[in-house]
C-alpha cells in the first residue's frame, strides 16, 4: 500500500478510519524485508496515537502480525504486551523485540496469565522458566532452592500468606520463597537501571540535564550537539546525526540512556523539535514512547553509536597510516640507495 493510499484513508471522515489506518500501516510495515530505523520510527509515530481509538480485534490482529516480524517497532510491541493476554499472547510467545528484562517486568505487573504465555517461548531463559514454574505451584517451593522458585515479589507475597494459613509448616517455606524472589528479581534487573545507577558515570545527573536544556534553548545546534556528545561520550558528528532526522526517535533513545525523567526529556526534545508538538496528542505520544522505551535498550543504541564512530575513525586513519608507512619505506630505501652509491665511490 502506497503513501497516497494512507492519505486517502486518513481523508475519509468515518468511524472506521483509525481501524483501517492502524491495520494497513502495520501490514505494509510487515511486508518490508529489512525496514530502516526511519521506517520503524514512522510506524510508531503513526500507530501509537491511534492505539486508544482502535478495537480489541485490531490490536489482536496487529499483535499477531508483529509477532512474526523480525524488526518489530519496540515501542509499539511493548504497548501491546501491556494489553490483556488474549491480545499480547503472540508477542509474549514469539517476539524477539521483548527482552528478558521486559519479560520479568511483564510477569511482575500482570502475573500468572502473562507468565503462562511467556513459558511457551522457545529458548526461554532457564531462570525465568524456573520462576514461572514456582509461580504456578508456590506450595512446592523448597527452602534449599529459594532463588529458582519465585517471581515478582509483589505478586508472590499474597500467595505465600495463603499457603502459610493453610499449612502449619508452610510459613517458613513461603517466606523463604518470597525473599528468594526478591533477591532473584533484584539480581536480574541489576543489569538495567540499577547497574547504570550504581556506575560512576560523570555524565549523568542534574548537570547533564542543565547543559542539554540550556544549550537546546539557545537555538544554536552546535552548542547542543557538543553537550550531547559530551553526555554520551560520542563524537560530535554522531551527536549531530542524532537530530538530523525529521523524527526524534534517535534523540529519544539518547535521553532515555541518560535516565532523564520524562518531563526533562520532553523539555529538551521540544526545544530541539518544536514543530513536532503542535497539539496535546503529540505530547502524549512522546510520553508513551518514552515510558515504553527501556533504558537498557537505549543504552544498547548508544553503544552501537560509539562502535560506529570508532569504526569510522579506524577507517579514516588507516589510509593515512598506510601513506605514512609507504613514505617512510621510500625514505629508507632512498637513504639505503644513497649509502650504497656513496660506498661504491
Amino acid at each position: 500500500m502506497s503513501s497516497s493510499d494512507f492519505r486517502q484513508i486518513a481523508a475519509r471522515k468515518d468511524p472506521g478510519k483509525a481501524e483501517r489506518l492502524f491495520r494497513a500501516a502495520v501490514s505494509a510495515f510487515c511486508s518490508l524485508t529489512r525496514p530502516s530505523r526511519r521506517e520503524i520510527g514512522q510506524l510508531e509515530d503513526l500507530t501509537l496515537p491511534l492505539f486508544d481509538d482502535v478495537s480489541v480485534e485490531s490490536r489482536r490482529y496487529v499483535a499477531a502480525a508483529l509477532s512474526e516480524c523480525e524488526y518489530a517497532p519496540p515501542a509499539l510491541v511493548r504497548r501491546l504486551c501491556e494489553e490483556p493476554v488474549d491480545i499480547a499472547a503472540p508477542l509474549l510467545i514469539r517476539s524477539r523485540a521483548v527482552s528478558n528484562i521486559d519479560l520479568i517486568a511483564l510477569i511482575g505487573r500482570h502475573g500468572l496469565p502473562h507468565a503462562r504465555a511467556i513459558a511457551r517461548r522457545k529458548d526461554l531463559n532457564p531462570t525465568i522458566a524456573d520462576l514461572i514454574r514456582a509461580l504456578e505451584r508456590p506450595t512446592l517451593v523448597r527452602v534449599r532452592e529459594p532463588e529458582a522458585n519465585a517471581i515478582a515479589a509483589d505478586r508472590i507475597v499474597p500467595a505465600s500468606t495463603e499457603t502459610a494459613a493453610e499449612e502449619p509448616n508452610g510459613g517458613q517455606v513461603a517466606g523463604a520463597a518470597a525473599e528468594g524472589a526478591r533477591r532473584r528479581l533484584r539480581s536480574m534487573m541489576r543489569t538495567g537501571d540499577e547497574a547504570s545507577a550504581t556506575s560512576a558515570d560523570p555524565f549523568t545527573g542534574a548537570d547533564t540535564y542543565v547543559k542539554l536544556r540550556e544549550t537546546a534553548l539557545t537555538g544554536n545546534a552546535a552548542f547542543f550537539h557538543t553537550a550531547l556528545a559530551d553526555a554520551l561520550d560520542i563524537d560530535f558528528s554522531v551527536a549531530r546525526s542524532l537530530t538530523a532526522n525529521q523524527n526524534y526517535a534517535s534523540l529519544l533513545a539518547a535521553l532515555r540512556s541518560l535516565d532523564l525523567s520524562e518531563d526533562r526529556a520532553f523539555l529538551v526534545t521540544v526545544a530541539v523539535y518544536p514543530s513536532q508538538f503542535p497539539h496535546p496528542q503529540a505530547i502524549r505520544t512522546f510520553l508513551d514512547r518514552y515510558r515504553l522505551l527501556h533504558r537498557e535498550a537505549a543504552q544498547d543504541k548508544v553503544r552501537m553509536w560509539k562502535a560506529e564512530s570508532l569504526s569510522t575513525a579506524v577507517r579514516e586513519t588507516a589510509p593515512a597510516n598506510s601513506d605514512a608507512h609507504t613514505a617512510s619505506n621510500s625514505d629508507d630505501a632512498a637513504a639505503s640507495s644513497g649509502f650504497r652509491a656513496s660506498s661504491r665511490k
